[in-house]
């Protein structure tokens, strides 16, 4: 007798890929408009100054 195709598995494989290619859809895009010059700004309370508090 054959087995019964398992189609939970099936289904639980496609949406793992679908997931996937969709992540590394919108990294693909996050690349693309860094890459552009619209960078993320960053935090207020953060700048370039070394550890020691001096800036050189």
């Amino acid at each position: 007798m054959a087995r019964k195709p398992n189609y939970n598995f099936e289904k639980r494989q496609k949406d793992l890929a679908r997931q996937k290619k969709k992540e590394e859809k919108l990294q693909k895009k996050a690349l693309k408009k860094d890459a552009q010059g619209n960078d993320i700004p960053e935090p207020e309370g953060q700048d370039d100054t070394p550890e020691g508090g001096q800036p050189e």
